[in-house]
C-alpha cells in the first residue's frame, strides 16, 4: 500500500510536473507510477530525468545500465525497481533470465559487463569506500574514468529510486520479479 500519494493521472499531478509526465509517456507510451510518485516534487522529477537522460548519453551501453540497475535493487531490496529492471532488462536490452539472475547477484555473465557489475555491488555494499583494488579491476576491463564514474552515478541514481519507491510504498506496476532462487555455479 502506498505511502505517499501516486497521481492517479496527469491531470492529478502538480501543474509543473505535468509537461515532464507528458515528456514521459510519449518516449516511453506510459507513465509508469514510479514517474508519477515522483511528481509530487516537480523539482525531484526534473533532477532524475535530467540526471537520467544524461547518463543514457554517456558512455556505457543500455544493457549494462540496466544490469547495475538490477544489482543495486536487489542489494537495496527494492521491489519495485527489480520488477521494473528485470522487465526492462528482457524487453529492451534482451538480458536472458541467467543473465538478470547474474546481475542481481552482483555479476554477469558478459565478461566486460561483469566488472562494471561488480564494481556497482562494491560501491553500494561499501558505501562509496571501495579501494584502488576495485578501480584496478574496473580498468583492467577496458573501462576509463569517466565510465567509473558514470557507474557510480548510475549506483546512485538508482538508489534514489529504490529509496523513494521504498518510501513510498509505490505500487507496482510492471511484473513481479520472482524470487532468486538458489546461485548455480559461475
Amino acid at each position: 500500500m502506498f505511502r505517499i500519494a501516486t497521481p492517479a493521472s496527469i491531470a492529478d499531478a502538480p501543474p509543473a510536473a505535468q509537461p515532464a509526465l507528458e515528456a514521459v509517456r510519449t518516449r516511453i507510451g506510459q507513465v509508469p507510477n514510479l514517474f508519477r510518485v515522483l511528481a509530487n516534487s516537480p523539482s525531484a522529477l526534473e533532477g532524475y530525468l535530467g540526471l537520467s537522460d544524461a547518463l543514457d548519453r554517456g558512455g556505457l551501453p543500455a544493457a549494462t545500465r540496466e544490469r547495475i540497475a538490477l544489482a543495486v535493487a536487489e542489494a537495496n531490496g527494492c521491489g519495485y525497481c527489480l520488477a521494473a529492471h528485470s522487465y526492462l532488462g528482457k524487453a529492451v536490452a534482451r538480458l536472458s533470465d541467467d543473465e538478470i539472475a547474474r546481475n542481481r547477484r552482483g555479476g554477469s555473465l558478459d565478461p566486460k559487463a561483469d566488472a562494471a557489475v561488480r564494481f556497482a555491488a562494491r560501491v553500494v555494499a561499501a558505501r562509496g569506500h571501495v579501494g584502488a583494488d576495485d578501480l584496478t579491476a574496473l580498468r583492467a576491463a577496458g573501462y576509463d574514468d569517466a565510465q567509473a564514474i558514470e557507474i557510480v552515478l548510475h549506483v546512485a541514481l538508482n538508489t534514489l529510486t529504490n529509496y523513494v519507491n521504498e518510501v513510498s510504498g509505490t505500487e507496482i506496476d510492471f511484473p513481479a520479479a520472482p524470487p532468486l532462487g538458489p546461485r548455480t555455479a559461475a
